[in-house]
Parts: structure tokens; sequence; C-alpha cells
């Protein structure tokens, strides 16, 4: 039986905000103009908005990531295929708090995502007890969506992510990736966010439905050809 999609509340910024699209990506920009893309998509997403962040208060959350970038946070990638990865991503909140309203700034052309992860079953989707999230806004690190981990049990894909040093997305750090880098959501080459857990054996993933962004979950112990998992060097909130 299907998993009824969750109807996005029609006053949710990022649905409002659903016939604005933001700059794309541009290969080989400085990583401050980079970053600088990604605070304008935030706002033109409503992400922003969402937060609870206003365009003022953006500005002074990403100064000290400026700086970080500027220091270099951003180098070379340590990820397994480059075309997999994202030097770093802009992660507002690490909470789930807003994980379904910020989920229709996901968008597959001018379709926008779905969640199938209900409000109360989403707020026990915690970061894994040896994740250090931070508190404000930060920048995810040498991103990688893990192709390689297509047609592997997430359990196993974590086991090997971990043994490398390397960090699972979370919830909030995949909404994040795929909002701000639609590219990287690709047929056959979706991902798990192994980084989130609830008391259950269900993880956390985002693939393509019905052409468009999906959030759900698969089981960790069911290994699917079309679905890597995502990772990361680091986090940094300058």
């Amino acid at each position: 039986m299907p998993v009824p999609v969750i109807a996005p509340d029609p006053t949710w910024p990022t649905v409002a905000a659903a016939d604005r699209a933001p700059e794309p990506f541009v290969p080989g920009a400085p990583a401050v103009a980079e970053l600088d893309r990604q605070v304008r998509a935030v706002l033109d997403l409503g992400l922003a908005a969402v937060h609870g962040l206003s365009a003022e208060a953006l500005d002074a959350a990403v100064a000290p990531l400026r700086a970080a970038l500027a220091a270099g946070a951003a180098d070379a990638p340590s990820a397994v295929d480059s075309d997999d990865h994202v030097p770093f991503v802009l992660v507002l909140d690490g909470g789930v708090a807003h994980a379904n309203a910020a989920v229709p700034a996901l968008r597959r052309g001018a379709r926008p995502g779905v969640s199938v992860i209900d409000d109360d079953e989403m707020a026990g989707y915690l970061p894994l007890p040896d994740l250090e999230i931070p508190a404000t806004p930060y920048l995810l690190l040498d991103v990688d969506t893990g192709t390689e981990f297509c047609g592997v049990r997430p359990e196993d894909a974590l086991a090997t992510v971990r043994g490398r040093g390397r960090t699972p997305l979370t919830v909030a750090e995949g909404i994040a990736l795929v909002a701000l880098r639609p590219d990287m959501l690709r047929p056959n080459r979706c991902f798990s966010l192994m980084g989130s857990r609830a008391a259950n054996q269900r993880v956390p993933a985002v693939w393509i439905s019905e052409r468009r962004p999906k959030l759900g979950w698969c089981w960790d112990r069911n290994p699917h050809t079309w679905l890597g998992a995502a990772s990361a060097g680091g986090r940094t909130a300058g």
C-alpha cells in the first residue's frame, strides 16, 4: 500500500516561493562567491523564512562562515567519486523541527519536493549520538552523495563511512544539499541520510519519485541499486 504524501501547508514560505528559481551552481566559482549564491538561494527558496531568519540575521550568521572559507575551510575533496562531490553546503539548522516545511524547497525543474514522513515521526529522527551538530548556521564540508554505495545496505555503508573518518548526513543536511545543489539528486544516484535515526530500523533518504524529490525512508538492511549513502568530511560554524 503506498505511503501517503504529507500535504504541504500552503502558507509555508517554501510553498509560496515555488515559482522562484534559484541561481544555478557555477562550476569553478570562488568559494566565497558560491557561499553568497547559497545565501541568495535560501532566501529565494523561502528556507530562511522557514527558519525564522531575516536577510539581515542570515547575513550576520554567515559572516564567520565567509571567514572560514577565506581561511581555507573548503579544501581539496577527499571524496571517492568527484562526480558526487560538493565542496560545501550551507545548513541553517541541524534539527528537524522545520524539515517538512523546508521540503518544498527541493526542486526538480518546477516540481517541488514532498515528504512521506509526518511531523510526529520526523521529530524522532535525531542525529546519531556521536555527531557534533552546530547550534547555529554552519557549513557541511567535503560532501559526497555516495554513488559507490548503491546496492549496499545502509548499515554496511555507515560502517565504511565511519571507517574513513567521515560523517553521515542528517535529514536537515540532506534537505540543504538537495535544495542548494538540485543537480546532485540524479536518477539512480539518490542517497540515504544515515546520520539521523529514530528508535527503529528506518533510514531517512531522499530520492526521485513521480519526477519530483521525495523525502522518505528505507530499511537499514535493504540494499537498493538506485540509493547510495551521503557523507561529509566535517562541519564548521566558523
